[in-house]
């Protein structure tokens, strides 16, 4: 009764489509789960991802979980997740994608899941990484190690959100640095984030990484633009 009552004055409702959720529906709704935009790339193995990097960074796979659209419901998902605070999104978006790689060959090889870190400030202002639930979901699917304190953001950038696509690609070189390089030696990272658009930012990350010996990287987003 105290359950129903509560969701009188205050119903949950799907993130996604916003449209008030069922009893036995959390975050997103049925529907909203079987329309979304998924892309499948995993499955199909399609190297949609491996294009976008190609001759800039090298990766052994990569995925992306939909297809974002301006003004789709992808886009509010993410909003909700990044500037909302609704983290369950990146719970869910990561228990599902995380589901679904943990029957494909290729991503049981993967040894740690490393997320696209924040600056320090931007991360004390929003008070969460908005990839970490979705990287950590994915771990544990694929029963590895989520690790958030061996790629480090030493600049504070502005949101790159209203920036054009070229000037993404411009001013990445000294975003990031390693920490403890010797404990990713050896290993195949799973390299996340949200959204990738020009790459700029994974390539960024990517080169960073491989300064380690042997390492081996892949990539898992929420969405590709």
């Amino acid at each position: 009764m105290l359950k129903s009552l509560i969701n009188l004055f205050f119903p949950k409702v799907c993130y996604a489509c916003l449209n008030i959720l069922e009893d036995n529906q959390d975050t997103i709704c049925t529907s909203c789960r079987n329309n979304l935009p998924v892309t499948n790339f995993h499955f199909n193995n399609d190297d949609t991802v491996i294009k976008v990097l190609y001759g800039r960074a090298k990766i052994e796979q990569g995925t992306a979980l939909f297809r974002f659209e301006k003004k789709g419901p992808v886009q509010q998902l993410i909003h909700g997740l990044k500037y909302r605070g609704y983290e369950n999104i990146g719970v869910v978006l990561g228990n599902w994608l995380g589901g679904e790689l943990k029957t494909i060959k290729h991503y049981n090889h993967i040894d740690i899941v490393i997320p696209v870190p924040l600056h320090k400030k931007k991360l004390k202002k929003r008070g969460y990484n908005q990839v970490a639930k979705f990287g950590q979901e994915i771990a544990k699917q694929l029963q590895v190690t989520y690790v958030d304190n061996v790629l480090l953001k030493i600049t504070n950038t502005k949101s790159q959100v209203n920036k054009k696509r070229f000037a993404r690609w411009q001013g990445n070189d000294t975003l990031f640095t390693i920490n403890q390089i010797d404990s990713i030696n050896n290993k195949h990272i799973l390299l996340v984030d949200d959204i990738i658009t020009t790459g700029a930012t994974m390539e960024a990350c990517i080169n960073v990484l491989s300064k380690a010996k042997n390492v081996k990287i892949s990539v898992a987003c929420m969405a590709i633009a």
